[in-house]
């Protein structure tokens, strides 16, 4: 199975600019997590709702124009693999209020997938506050979800590098929103808490990033942050396959990056 997390930054722009199109064309996923669609359902095309090739999914932020995820899964493998019945989609969190459309969960017959994006905390001291909560409400979350023997996969946009391996400035950036201590350190807490970050697990000394910054140009310059990431429960890693960075692909800030996974 192919999973692909993007945090698109506008689904309407990438859809006009082709760049959506193009890139299911290359990489053909059978599961699509996106991020920061930016739209409500009805402000959407019919590409983008009632897709010949794929089921959608969405979860809007209240806000008009802002945050918001989504899921597309392909058609086809759901007939391939002879499901009995479709995903069941749940939107936010048990406890929490998602108005700001963050969190999507698809639950399969035997396994979960879950897209997530992170707020960023850099808006003012009571945002910061509640980043944290949101990690600490999340990661409760996916530890309940994983006690139904279910394979449980999750990914998305998590507004943090983790190591200064994960952003090409560490020392810059020491105590900037993204890579404060904070932050960093519930990381860890989720790798000691058995979740696995694919990418890094599999590629330990790979410098590659996921989030430039438009403004400078820094993409140009691969000047980047590793932001985004999947992760699985430890004792599913052993059927991963690959996870890249698709970094040729344009039309948003992030690029997407894949989880090739034997469910």
């Amino acid at each position: 199975m192919k999973i692909i997390s993007w945090n698109i930054n506008g689904i309407r722009a990438v859809e006009k600019k082709g760049e959506l199109q193009k890139f299911l064309q290359n990489e053909d996923p059978d599961l699509l997590f996106v991020q920061e669609i930016k739209a409500k359902k009805e402000q959407l095309s019919n590409y983008l709702t009632e897709n010949s090739e794929y089921l959608q999914f969405y979860h809007s932020a209240e806000k008009p124009g802002y945050s918001g995820v989504g899921a597309w899964v392909k058609k086809s493998w759901i007939k391939k693999k002879n499901l009995s019945q479709l995903p069941v989609v749940e939107t936010g969190m048990p406890g929490w209020n998602d108005s700001e459309g963050r969190v999507i969960c698809l639950e399969f017959a035997k396994f979960t997938a879950i897209g997530v994006y992170f707020p960023n905390g850099g808006k003012s001291e009571a945002a910061w506050l509640e980043k944290l909560e949101f990690y600490e409400h999340f990661l409760g979350y996916v530890n309940d979800l994983r006690k139904t023997d279910k394979t449980v996969i999750w990914c998305g946009d998590l507004n943090v590098a983790h190591n200064p391996i994960d952003l090409a400035r560490p020392k810059e950036n020491e105590g900037s929103i993204g890579f404060r201590p904070e932050e960093r350190a519930w990381v860890d807490k989720v790798v000691d808490a058995h979740w696995v970050d694919v990418f890094r697990t599999l590629y330990p000394n790979k410098e590659s990033y996921t989030w430039w910054h438009m403004i400078s140009n820094a993409r140009a310059r691969n000047v980047g942050w590793r932001i985004d990431y999947f992760f699985v429960d430890q004792a599913d890693f052993a059927k991963v396959k690959s996870a890249p960075h698709i970094n040729s692909q344009m039309g948003s800030d992030h690029c997407p990056l894949a989880l090739e996974i034997d469910i």
